[in-house]
């Protein structure tokens, strides 16, 4: 992984912002489309702040969640809900979300038909993922009931997921979804979360899910 240290949080995320919206800017001249990926929580909130301001052609740019509770979207706790809030506004009204929640009991009813909309917009290229300090990213739990599965080279693009610290249900995209995303970004914040990757990296990813991007990563992180 290269490590990239900040003075401040304020720093690192309009920084990060700046260099996703490159990124994204130099897929959509070569490719002339981009998909992005990015985590729900508060973390990202100031990020997707900024990218929503940035003069692109969001018309062009995918967006999709790494994870999703499977929970409604006027619940305080979706992910998509947060995106839709904090990025798909503004300038970045334009860009298309690719959905990770349908209105089933279950994720596993919905999973054929959300992998049969995510699949033409892979390779991700831009992955931005966060970490909790158990190393979890997306909704790869350490412990979690499909976590092996999630983790095998021939995993389907995504999956349901279940373990006692994600609460809810979840659908995620997996390992060999993230793996191959063309650029790869993790975001952290404070003393724990830095010892916890410095942990991970010397950990396999069944132990350690977030270990299975860490070699191709750019870590930001700022106390």
């Amino acid at each position: 992984m290269e490590f990239h240290e900040y003075p401040d949080r304020e720093m690192m995320m309009l920084r990060l912002a700046q260099r996703i919206s490159s990124e994204l800017g130099e897929s959509l001249r070569a490719n002339g489309r981009a998909t992005l990926s990015v985590p729900g929580g508060t973390t990202p909130g100031p990020v997707f702040d900024t990218l929503s301001g940035v003069d692109m052609d969001w018309s062009q740019v995918c967006v999709v969640l790494n994870d999703e509770r499977w929970v409604a979207e006027d619940n305080p706790r979706s992910n998509t809900r947060l995106l839709r809030e904090r990025l798909l506004r503004a300038k970045a009204a334009p860009a298309k979300l690719i959905p990770l929640r349908a209105d089933t009991p279950t994720p596993e009813e919905a999973l054929d038909g959300l992998i049969e909309g995510l699949v033409p917009h892979l390779p991700i290229s831009v992955l931005l993922l966060g970490m909790g300090e158990d190393m979890h990213t997306a909704s790869l739990f350490p412990g979690a009931d499909n976590l092996e599965a999630a983790l095998a080279a021939d995993a389907p693009p995504l999956m349901a997921m279940r373990a006692k610290a994600a609460g809810e249900p979840r659908i995620t995209l997996t390992a060999p979804v993230l793996r191959a995303a063309l650029r790869v970004h993790v975001l952290i914040t404070g003393a724990a979360k830095r010892a916890a990757i410095e942990r991970a990296a010397k950990l396999s990813p069944r132990e350690a899910p977030i270990a299975c991007v860490l070699d191709q990563a750019q870590v930001h992180w700022a106390e």
